[in-house]
């Protein structure tokens, strides 16, 4: 099995992890899941972490071909469009980015000109689509449950699950935002532990479980079927299910999930505009 050339970026702030991919017998690779730095209190966004992104691409010398998300993102704005514009590549996404344009249209009254058909995204990928980054050759698997929309990138030996899975010292994603679903995406999870055991999973985010004092971004479906606090082997679906529920009711909202999910769903553009020069984010009040 091909095994790609994986390099992780942390921006602390959303504790996410991005990625580039390469293949290893040319120069074309693909970005995961960039975050663009949001300062809410300020209303400000600047570039600095896809800016690390941007630098290594530009050493390396290598290729955008594609710029992906694994889904929706609640917890940080996509840096897409910024990426697009230094080095083209196709923004992709699962094609149940439609469910939640629909979802999320109604609760910020996005009105007519919001398509909810996934338009503004260049490729919208069904369950088990192939494409390719250079020789490798990459399959989607539709892993909803956290969101509709969420996907896992299996790319030669590597996976890419984003929100599916943590470290199986953290456990799973909750599935309490509207259109999650715990038995969803204990199935989901279920598929992701059928690849090959030695398949290496690569995380969107690390919180840091206790007694652990170091973030990590990288495991494997072995160490996962073995080990996750929430899902290993021997766990049922009812069960998961009750731990996920009861345990996604304790939860605070993520902070920045009404200005990321507006911003998501749009490939990573604001679409509340005054004029050309001034953007707006929609805050609607007591919805949650």
């Amino acid at each position: 099995m091909r095994r790609p050339m994986v390099t992780a970026f942390f921006e602390e702030a959303s504790k996410t992890f991005s990625y580039v991919v390469k293949d290893p017998e040319s120069t074309a690779c693909a970005i995961i899941d960039s975050v663009k730095d949001f300062d809410y209190a300020a209303g400000h966004t600047s570039v600095h972490s896809a800016n690390a992104i941007a630098d290594f691409v530009q050493h390396e010398e290598l290729t955008v071909e594609w710029i992906l998300e694994t889904h929706v993102h609640a917890d940080h704005l996509s840096a897409a469009p910024y990426l697009n514009e230094k080095f083209g590549g196709r923004i992709g996404i699962g094609t149940n980015i439609k469910k939640v344009q629909h979802i999320f249209g109604k609760v910020f009254n996005a009105g007519t000109e919001f398509a909810r058909d996934g338009s503004q995204f260049d490729q919208l990928f069904e369950d088990g689509d192939t494409f390719a980054i250079g020789s490798l050759e990459a399959r989607v698997l539709h892993t909803p449950g956290h969101t509709p929309a969420c996907l896992t990138y299996v790319i030669g030996d590597a996976a890419f699950v984003g929100d599916t899975l943590f470290m199986p010292d953290y456990g799973t994603a909750r599935c309490d935002f509207p259109g999650g679903n715990a038995r969803a995406l204990y199935r989901s999870i279920q598929r992701v532990l059928a690849l090959p055991p030695k398949t290496r999973l690569f995380l969107c985010h690390d919180y840091k479980a206790p007694d652990r004092e170091y973030y990590q971004h990288e495991t494997t479906v072995a160490e996962q079927a073995a080990n996750n606090i929430h899902v290993h082997e021997g766990i049922s679906e009812d069960e998961f299910v009750k731990m996920r529920t009861e345990r996604d009711a304790t939860l605070a909202m993520p902070r920045l999930l009404l200005p990321s999910i507006q911003v998501n769903m749009n490939a990573g553009q604001m679409f509340f505009t005054e004029n050309e020069d001034q953007a707006y984010l929609k805050i609607p009040i007591n919805r949650f």
